[in-house]
């Protein structure tokens, strides 16, 4: 999208989710108007149907019907405040562009990537248990110090969680859909695996990526490595893993899972060798804050006739 979406003094119209949101968006300009509204309420009305840009509310809320846009004849940009975008991608009319709030949740992911790797590795799950019970139980687990550690996924997250690790003198790789200096291409995994101590999973959601990491995926690993999935539950073929997981064979560490949330009496909750999450690893104080920036920052470009950034193309 490379032509202004504005006149000079035009307003902008905007779908926001809360108040705060809209407290924000209308502290950009006095061009700005914020209007709280979600698919629930029904088709969007009055000035709020003349709209341009939209900001859904996180989470699984249900994806809008064709009504509700097409009470949105003026609709632009969809701006999400999360960097998935797999709920909206390949789904909005012809002409909206799809933008993502890349980098807000980038810190608190990586952040937990790192945590649940260092907390699976040292085996803090089994002392953590071990304190419960009221048993002294001193065992020796395993170390991040010097292992070898795959980052499936070279973004934003990928990156960062590499630049955490360093720390740690880890022999660090790389793999991502698309080869480039100093990352391997996904058609290489069949030759890393084997040699990764930790495989850290931080992909986006694809019809590529969708259980990319099958049962010929995890039969490559080395045995007792460690699988840490901060992407999506999808990614990850939820019975190939447990039957790994089951046999003693691979560890893992997981925020996300399919099905999500994952049921009362689901199988992986008694899975041994698993640390798992309610997908928590986004959710730290400031997120919310730094999204609601990424929101603003687009509606700058906006107002100012500059291009969009964070669009979501070939996701």
């Amino acid at each position: 999208m490379t032509e202004p979406l504005l006149g000079p003094d035009e307003v902008l119209d905007v779908l926001v989710p809360s108040r705060a949101l809209a407290a924000a968006a209308e502290s950009v300009s006095p061009r700005v108007r914020a209007h709280r509204w979600a698919p629930a309420d029904g088709p969007p009305t009055g000035d709020a149907a003349r709209s341009k840009v939209w900001v859904p509310r996180s989470g699984g809320a249900p994806f809008p019907d064709e009504e509700f846009f097409a009470a949105l004849p003026d609709l632009r940009v969809v701006q999400l405040l999360s960097a998935g975008a797999e709920r909206f991608a390949g789904r909005l009319p012809e002409g909206v562009a799809l933008c993502n709030a890349r980098g807000a949740h980038t810190p608190a992911t990586a952040e937990w990537a790192v945590a649940a790797t260092l907390a699976a590795q040292r085996g803090l799950p089994f002392f953590v248990r071990e304190q419960d019970a009221g048993r002294w139980t001193p065992r020796t687990h395993h170390s991040v110090v010097g292992a070898s550690v795959l980052v499936v996924g070279a973004g934003d997250i990928g990156r960062t969680i590499g630049r955490m690790l360093a720390g740690f003198d880890v022999e660090l790789t790389y793999v991502a859909r698309t080869a480039r200096d100093g990352v391997h291409p996904t058609s290489a995994l069949p030759d890393l695996l084997p040699d990764a101590d930790v495989v850290v999973v931080i992909v986006p959601v694809t019809d590529e990526t969708i259980g990319l990491v099958d049962a010929e995926f995890l039969a490559a690993m080395k045995d007792d490595a460690l699988l840490v999935n901060a992407a999506r539950g999808v990614v990850v073929d939820t019975d190939a893993l447990l039957a790994e997981l089951t046999a003693g064979r691979l560890r893992a560490a997981l925020d996300v899972t399919e099905p999500e949330p994952l049921p009362e009496g689901h199988p992986l909750w008694q899975a041994p060798n698993l640390l798992l999450t309610p997908h928590v690893g986004g959710d730290i104080p400031g997120t919310n804050e730094r999204a609601a920036a990424a929101v603003t920052e687009q509606l700058r470009r906006i107002l100012a006739g500059e291009p969009l950034v964070n669009v979501v193309g070939d996701y």
